[in-house]
């Protein structure tokens, strides 16, 4: 039986694990999860973004986090381009009264590139026709240039989404280390501030999914490693739609006691499951054709189902060496059914929020194609000692 994320909410609270780590699609409802879990720890604390400066039980970050920044682009002369932080509680505390904007800039670089620089403005004056001022204050722009050699600069760029996202998180990744540093001292009179004495959780929802792999798997192990350096008392919960990043944490967290691996799925009836993964790490393009096999059995076939043979498809041609996925598919009506497949993946909603059904021939080409493929590419796995006893493993 499905339940809601309220309940789901409460049942991650009241497991009592150093860390849940859980997998789940995008569009699946871990944002809105995230959100009602702070309800139940800590329902008259405001968000993140306008929290106190005291007593706080639990820090997250997710989609509403990277809602905080917005580009003002300069459209009138297009020669200084900005991105803006709403006035908020958050970023006012973790750079103005924290003073992390050099911590912060280090992160990005290194995520990035050490010659792409962001630079956090002072207080100034903004003057406006008809003799009109504004204060503008201090920590509420980013500008950002590319340092070349030779003292040059190419001044007023306008950085992409994924660099962005990257710069959004590198401000709470820098807020967590000093949490962490504050919280592992153990005499509460000792420590710099107090301000972190309450904290009892942190939410972490799909840090940077836009970072290439290496960088990626990097965030992953920084992660890890922050988290096993935490005082023993705080918890975490992580969520992610990223396999390779799912998988990296599972095999940092595999000698470390008190944590649970999760998946969660959204039902058909718009319920949702939370259950135990034994995987670890768990076998994504398994997991996919677990999915549809599922989904052909009982025969409740959507959209988004052509998004994971897509998937599924494209992996495999990948590190077969293909050059296109399609050579993978049957070879009668191959560019039939490669047409179809685009035209029912490239236009659906996230797979976790799309729900119109398919037509019926559609449903029986979902089915031969999840046929042909275990016949033509079988895995090992528990449910095929066929592909182990053929040799193809």
């Amino acid at each position: 039986m499905g339940q809601s994320l309220t309940e789901i909410a409460q049942t991650l609270k009241d497991v009592d694990k150093k860390v849940q780590l859980i997998y789940a699609f995008n569009g699946t409802g871990k944002t809105r999860l995230s959100r009602e879990f702070k309800k139940l720890i800590a329902p008259k604390e405001t968000d993140v973004e306008e929290h106190e400066e005291s007593n706080i039980k639990v820090l997250y970050y997710n989609a509403f986090t990277e809602d905080l920044f917005y580009w003002d682009n300069d459209l009138d002369t297009d020669l200084t381009m900005k991105l803006k932080i709403q006035p908020n509680n958050f970023t006012n505390w973790v750079l103005r009264d924290q003073g992390q904007g050099p911590n912060i800039i280090t992160n990005f670089q290194h995520y990035t590139s050490d010659k792409l620089t962001p630079r956090f403005n002072e207080q100034y004056t903004l003057r406006k026709g008809n003799d009109e001022e504004a204060i503008i204050a201090a920590y509420s722009e980013v500008t950002f240039s590319i340092e070349g050699g030779n003292e040059d600069r190419i001044e007023n760029i306008k950085i992409s989404k994924g660099e962005e996202s990257n710069l959004i998180w590198c401000v709470f990744h820098s807020l967590l280390e000093q949490v962490v540093e504050v919280l592992n001292v153990p005499e509460l009179d000792e420590r710099e501030t107090d301000q972190f004495n309450d904290l009892e959780y942190v939410f972490i929802d799909d840090p940077v999914s836009s970072l290439d792999d290496t960088h990626l798997i990097e965030l992953a192990v920084n992660i890890a490693e922050l988290i096993k350096s935490s005082p023993k008392g705080l918890k975490f919960i992580l969520t992610t739609h990223n396999p390779l990043f799912y998988n990296v944490l599972s095999n940092e967290f595999n000698r470390v006691k008190g944590v649970k691996k999760l998946r969660l799925e959204k039902l058909g009836d718009g319920t949702f499951s939370m259950a135990e993964s034994g995987d670890s790490p768990f076998s994504y393009h398994l997991f996919l054709l677990s999915e549809l096999e599922k989904a052909i059995q009982s025969g409740d076939i959507q959209k988004y189902h052509f998004n994971f043979i897509r998937n599924i498809y494209e992996k495999t041609a990948t590190f077969l060496g293909y050059d296109k996925w399609e050579h993978l598919l049957p070879r009668e009506s191959r560019r039939a059914y490669y047409n179809r497949i685009i035209n029912l993946s490239s236009h659906s909603k996230h797979n976790g929020e799309e729900v119109s059904m398919v037509e019926e021939n559609d449903k029986r080409v979902v089915s031969y194609l999840v046929d042909e493929f275990k016949k033509g590419y079988p895995f090992r796995s528990n449910d095929n000692p066929i592909a182990e006893e053929n040799g193809t493993v």
